[in-house]
């Protein structure tokens, strides 16, 4: 191969489109050719004889000008005189020559200035290819064989002193370098097509004992001769290996911004960090986090905790079993080794930053803490990158990744990007503990606030559901309860609070409690509802300014009695419940709304309907109807079709789930309570009331009334109790009440006695003195009964006891 050299300026121009004329020693012209001719216009007989001065588009003496460029002066620019008299800049070369007769001669070469400097272009572009440019440029011909290499390839040390003309790059290339097979075929792709491939990046090794990756950006361009053939090909190759591990980074780290944290989940969050960065940034990647971290533990500051104890969330990568903790450290176990003597992990955990081991660090590093080699002979570790996962200043575990069968060590940019990432999984990590634990929080809030599991009175079979607007924070202001009550009757509740927060659930809670405690005072519902919107603006009261962020509450109050068969109702600013008869008929309660709770100074209206047997009561909150494309109106009419199809013979809880899955609108933005209770009355032969005459001598008639009906109902075990309970009762109700009076025994879950009479005064427990005659009636009814209480009406009070009854 002839090294390429460049014609320094003070020569002879390029060969092609110069003019040539040949002068005398008295600079005429005796030569002139094609060239001069096409450049100003004279053709030779007009021109031949004549001095050059003629050919000077300014006066000078042509001869003078020869005789200084015969004293070194060879190129010079003037200004000719076309044959037009128009003038032409131009490079002039001036060769003195002698001819066969011994005589001085000028052999003048001029070219035109744009043409000369186009020249000088082209020259400055092929010396900065070939000499200066830091590309490695290749020349090949059609047989794929080197011709020519500029001066940075043949300075490169894969090719450095080696004698590459005439041999195709498979016989020079180092083995592994790069793929000849693909090279090749892209060379003859372009012989074929005539078409340059610009850019293919080309992945090798510079040397063969190299274990870092090099990427090259390849262009092949096709040389052509003048008549356009495809004589030769042109490799221009740049080092782009920074440009592309640059780029593989950012494409990394946004694939990490984007698939780590989708979800709230602790173990997915860990699992996806590990994902990520296989294969694509490591081989094998773990992430450990310390135990604190899973629902039930706190994250403490990790750098004081002793000892650690790290547990593996998540996995991947070739090697199941290769890892800090060796065989057998599975996700979800604990990784002892971890926190082993000598381990890194201590290290990491105490000074939260990053350590990076290679080679001989990874070999002088103890096998109990860093196994050299997988278990199913894969690749030895050669790199090794442990980053401690931080949030908020506090610790919540490790990630680590491995290089076994990628042949690149981690590099400094490398530790930058793993710690980008997994700072961002750390705080993903952080959300989804924190929020386990705030869900628990809520979870258990709400269990203590809402009725776990119902009471089964006879009177009614219940089921309910509760769906808060917010999986996430799991509170809301909405309640349901159902409440035994005395006489085997029962109360149920609905109730909603505006709001689903933590503070409209403490305010629902102290408004279910309320309830509870005006109901263990027998209070009709419209008087509980009084009393209960007093104990609304009691907790405003409370709130002070702050009382606006719960600004009121809505209820429903509902008391069945089983042996009447009667219900009593009340709202305040609640949707009407429906009855959904035995027999199918749908309707709504016709129930006087009243305004919501919390405002006070309101009267509240009853309404009493009547039950049947089998009859449906169902109770709602508005959440299950009313929404921002559906008002209340369109949600009655739909639950009326739902409750219309639904079959006689579904349950309460089928009731339940079928009003959710059919009424429950996608989007909602509130909290959907649902009651529903099947009513039962009590069977006449299950109760009984007598009228007692206010005589002393009654007395004894009602114990043989009394002692008569458990015998009837088969009680006698239990009788001798009763008759005392009823004697203490009716003694009690003939001295200090009045008429009239009546006895009722009413055989349910436990035995219930009641005697009412027409006053109104309350009976009080006390303990009698030795000394009293009387005094110790009730307090002997509550050592004998399970419960009793007093309950008031408008025609006076109503005292009972409730006996228990073997099972």
């Amino acid at each position: 191969m002839r090294d390429i050299t460049f014609r320094g300026v003070g020569e002879s121009p390029e060969p092609g489109g110069e003019a040539e004329a040949l002068l005398d020693a008295c600079a005429r012209v005796t030569a002139w050719g094609p060239g001069a001719r096409q450049m100003l216009g004279y053709t030779a007989r007009e021109i031949l004889g004549h001095r050059a001065d003629e050919l000077l588009h300014d006066s000078a003496d042509a001869a003078d000008m020869l005789q200084r460029w015969d004293e070194g002066v060879r190129r010079r620019s003037l200004v000719l005189r076309r044959r037009s008299g128009e003038p032409l800049e131009a490079e002039v070369w001036v060769r003195s020559l002698t001819s066969v007769n011994g005589e001085r001669q000028w052999l003048v070469q001029a070219v035109g200035a744009e043409v000369f400097r186009t020249y000088e272009f082209g020259r400055a572009l092929l010396k900065g290819l070939f000499t200066d440019s830091p590309f490695h440029i290749d020349l090949f011909d059609r047989d794929l064989r080197f011709v020519g290499q500029n001066v940075t390839e043949r300075r490169a040390g894969v090719f450095r002193g080696t004698k590459y003309s005439g041999h195709t790059m498979r016989e020079m290339a180092p083995p592994g370098l790069l793929d000849i097979d693909a090279l090749e075929a892209r060379q003859r792709r372009v012989l074929e097509t005539g078409e340059a491939l610009i850019g293919t990046e080309v992945v090798g090794h510079p040397l063969p004992s190299s274990p870092s990756e090099y990427v090259w950006s390849e262009s092949i361009l096709p040389l052509r001769n003048t008549s356009g053939t495809v004589i030769a090909l042109a490799h221009v190759v740049s080092d782009v290996t920074q440009r592309v591990r640059s780029r593989e980074r950012l494409v990394l780290a946004n694939e990490a911004a984007t698939r780590i944290g989708t979800t709230l989940d602790l173990w997915r969050t860990a699992r996806e960090l590990a994902e990520v960065a296989v294969p694509h940034f490591a081989d094998i990647c773990y992430v450990d986090l310390l135990d604190s971290v899973f629902p039930g533990g706190e994250p403490t500051g990790g750098r004081r905790q002793r000892p650690p104890l790290l547990r593996r969330a998540a996995y991947s990568g070739a090697a199941e079993d290769l890892g800090p903790g060796g065989a057998g450290t599975m996700v979800g176990d604990y990784d002892a080794r971890a926190t082993a003597p000598g381990s890194p992990f201590l290290d990491t955990l105490a000074k939260g930053e990053s350590i990076l081991l290679a080679d001989e660090q990874l070999r002088t590093c103890p096998a109990v803490v860093l196994p050299r080699r997988s278990p199913d002979g894969g690749p030895e570790v050669h790199s090794w990158l442990l980053v401690p996962m931080l949030a908020r200043d506090v610790a919540l575990g490790t990630a680590v990744f491995m290089r076994s069968r990628s042949p690149r060590r981690f590099e400094p940019d490398d530790v930058l990007l793993a710690e980008q990432i997994v700072t961002r999984a750390a705080v993903c990590v952080d959300n989804a503990s924190r929020y386990h634990r705030e869900r628990t929080t809520a979870r258990t809030l709400r269990r203590s606030l809402l009725p776990q599991r119902l009471p089964s009175p006879s009177a009614a079979r219940t089921a309910s559901r509760y769906l808060p607007a917010s999986e996430h924070a799991g509170l809301g202001g909405d309640w349901f309860d159902v409440i035994p009550l005395s006489g085997a009757r029962v109360a149920l509740v609905v109730g909603d609070v505006v709001g689903h927060d933590l503070q409209s659930a403490v305010t629902m809670g102290r408004l279910r409690s309320a309830v509870r405690t005006l109901a263990d005072l027998d209070l009709s519902p419209d008087e509980l509802l009084i009393h209960l919107d007093d104990q609304m603006n009691r907790f405003l009261d409370e709130r002070g300014d702050e009382g606006s962020l719960v600004t009121g509450a809505t209820c429903l109050y509902a008391v069945y009695d089983p042996v009447s068969r009667h219900c009593h109702l009340a709202r305040a600013g609640h949707p009407p419940p429906a009855v959904v008869s035995a027999d199918g008929g749908v309707d709504f309660v016709d129930l006087p709304g009243g305004p919501p709770l919390g405002l006070g100074g309101v009267v509240f209206e009853e309404r009493e309907i009547t039950l049947g047997d089998g009859d449906l009561l169902v109770l709602y909150t508005d959440g299950l109807l009313e929404s921002r494309e559906q008002d209340l109106d369109t949600g009655l009419r739909r639950m009326r079709d739902t409750l219309f199809r639904t079959p006689a013979s579904a349950t309460p809880q089928e009731v339940c789930d079928t009003l959710i899955r059919e009424l429950l609108l996608p989007g909602r933005h509130d909290d959907v309570a649902v009651l529903v209770a099947r009513m039962s009355g009590l069977a006449p032969d299950r109760h009984v009331t007598w009228e007692i005459e206010a005589q002393d001598k009654m007395v004894g008639q009602a114990r043989d009334l009394t002692a008569q009906q458990m015998a009837l109902w088969g009680l006698e075990e239990e009788s001798i109790t009763t008759e005392l309970i009823v004697s203490e009762l009716v003694t009690n109700a003939i001295r200090h009440g009045g008429e009239p009076i009546t006895l009722r025994l009413i055989w349910d879950h436990n035995l219930i006695c009641e005697v009412s009479d027409g006053s109104s005064t309350s009976p009080h427990v006390r303990r009698a003195q030795d000394t009293d005659e009387g005094g110790r009636g009730l307090y002997l009814i509550s050592q004998l009964t399970q419960n009793w209480g007093t309950r008031y009406s408008e025609r006076g009070k109503t005292i009972w006891a409730e006996q228990p009854l073997p099972s």
